[in-house]
């Protein structure tokens, strides 16, 4: 059973007097596993893909069934719950709370989800050191590098141990070396069974997928899977 299942999407928006289909009719399937790069120009429809598939918005029109759930119809609550338990994020501008140090950074899905104390600490020091960051637990984001920052956000993105990853433009505020360092760290998250989804203007960086959806208007125009 494939782990994303969309069924008809349609997503609008209206710009001024113009109504802009961001999602027009949009079916596709992907697997638990998966390794996928989104790519298309700028307004193809990627970004808001990705966030119909996390779960930050909601289609007008169509099915999406997450892990065989139809998460389309769910309230919002329910939707945040399933976002806590099943879906990571990695943002291009990091998104970390400037007040917190990288560890309280990395505990805080874990602390809004109720999670024991000692649980938190021992899941935060095993990330700390898997993502080489023992040394700067104690930093706040703007005592980091960019590097070191999205670093923080991946950890945090899987300390739920989430099985689909969602990543905009992870690489996008990076120099080429870091950026190299983020995406090897993201395929060996892939590589332990996590579903990898990436949105991506970067030609070498979308090679690397073993899956390419191009996006243009709204539409799939293609997809390496049905090319095989």
């Amino acid at each position: 059973m494939p782990l994303i299942e969309l069924a008809g999407i349609d997503r609008s928006f209206l710009l001024g007097d113009t109504t802009v289909h961001a999602l027009a009719g949009l079916n596709l399937q992907i697997n638990a596993g998966e390794y996928v790069a989104v790519m298309g120009p700028s307004g193809s429809g990627k970004s808001t893909l990705l966030n119909l598939l996390g779960l930050l918005d909601r289609p007008q029109a169509g099915t999406y069934r997450l892990d065989g759930r139809d998460v389309t119809t769910l309230s919002p609550d329910e939707q945040a719950a399933v976002r806590s338990a099943k879906i990571g994020f990695v943002f291009q501008s990091f998104h970390l709370v400037p007040r917190l140090t990288a560890a309280e950074n990395i505990a805080l899905p874990m602390t809004l989800a109720g999670i024991p104390a000692a649980e938190r600490q021992r899941r935060v020091d095993q990330a700390l050191k898997d993502f080489g960051l023992d040394h700067r637990a104690d930093h706040k984001p703007d005592q980091l590098s960019g590097g070191q920052r999205q670093r923080v956000a991946i950890a945090r993105a899987t300390i739920m141990q989430p099985p689909l990853l969602l990543a905009d433009e992870p690489t996008g505020n990076l120099d080429r070396h870091t950026g190299d360092e983020v995406i090897h760290l993201l395929e060996a998250l892939n590589a332990r069974g996590v579903t990898l989804i990436i949105v991506t203007h970067d030609a070498s960086l979308g090679a690397r997928a073993r899956r390419r959806l191009i996006m243009e208007d709204g539409h799939l125009k293609s997809d390496s899977a049905a090319e095989a």
